[in-house]
């Protein structure tokens, strides 16, 4: 998977306190930013992420980049207490963009992951510049568009991602309010699951034949979302585990396969006989008085 540093920005404006997601917007975020997070980490370890809110008086970085999913949840929790006010889009991303900057290891793709279920005040001359800006500045941003959404909100989101896309990521995910939870529809977005776009596009078509359509693990992941991602986290948990194994396997080897050293006839003799004197001791005596008689 790819090595990437990810910004997510959560939406806490007072949009977020509907009840159209279960059991409100802004939980339903919660949920889905610790699904990112373990996706992301899951496919490279040594990816990482951070956490902003864009709600309230302005946005705020909670959390640093990291690999830590309790930091994470505790951000979120914090968060949670500051629900208010609107969403301030385009500063929401500038900051986010700043805190990859300077991120620490260069090598990592840059990534912003917008939550959005707000009215956006900004206009679509400022967004359309600074998506060029981003992506000039190769910061790939996905949106997460859920709630109720205005044709205005829409037109925006759509007119930034078609000014940020480049060849790969920045995508653009919208979920209208359902019976399922957020989470679970965003496993089979590209946001979660890059690879199964092809996939995702054939589900017209169903299972031609019986087959399994060339699933991972021929699970359809838009059929049971859970399923496909417990499997493939527990995969790579098993992997990791196997790893450890050979590697501790190997070193055992390694350290058995060491020659053991011992002192000359150091265990062919004790140092003491069963007298208390020194071993060997009786011999030379009976050699001694063999030679006196001589």
């Amino acid at each position: 998977m790819v090595l990437e540093a990810v910004m997510v920005v959560v939406d806490n404006s007072e949009s977020s306190r509907n009840g159209d997601y279960t059991p409100t917007r802004f939980e339903a975020q919660s949920d889905a930013v610790s699904l990112i997070f373990s996706a992301i980490t899951q496919g490279n370890p040594e990816s990482s992420v951070g956490l902003m809110s864009m709600g309230g008086k302005g946005p705020e970085v909670l959390v640093t980049l990291t690999t830590d999913h309790g930091k994470i949840l505790e951000g979120l929790h914090r968060t949670k207490s500051k629900i208010r006010g609107g969403s301030h889009l385009a500063t929401g991303i500038q900051i986010a963009g700043l805190a990859l900057k300077h991120r620490q290891n260069k090598s990592q793709r840059q990534r912003i992951i917008v939550f959005t279920c707000s009215p956006i005040a900004e206009d679509d001359k400022t967004l359309i510049k600074l998506a060029k800006k981003m992506k000039k500045n190769n910061v790939s941003i996905d949106f997460v568009a859920f709630g109720e959404l205005e044709d205005d909100i829409t037109k925006k989101l759509t007119a930034f991602n078609e000014n940020v896309k480049g060849g790969d990521g920045s995508h653009l995910a919208i979920i209208p309010p359902g019976p399922g939870l957020l989470s679970d529809q965003l496993v089979t977005s590209p946001i979660i699951n890059p690879d199964g776009g092809s996939s995702a596009g054939g589900m017209g078509g169903g299972a031609e034949g019986g087959e399994t359509g060339g699933f991972e693990f021929g699970i359809d992941p838009s059929v049971d979302p859970e399923l496909a991602l417990a499997l493939r986290m527990s995969m790579e948990e098993e992997k990791a585990r196997v790893e450890k194994q050979n590697k501790e396997k190997a070193e055992a080897e390694a350290k058995a396969a060491l020659p053991e050293i011992k002192e000359e006839d150091e265990a062919a003799q004790p140092l003491l006989n069963k007298d208390g004197e020194a071993s060997g001791s009786k011999d030379d005596k009976k050699d001694d008085d063999k030679m006196d008689l001589a």
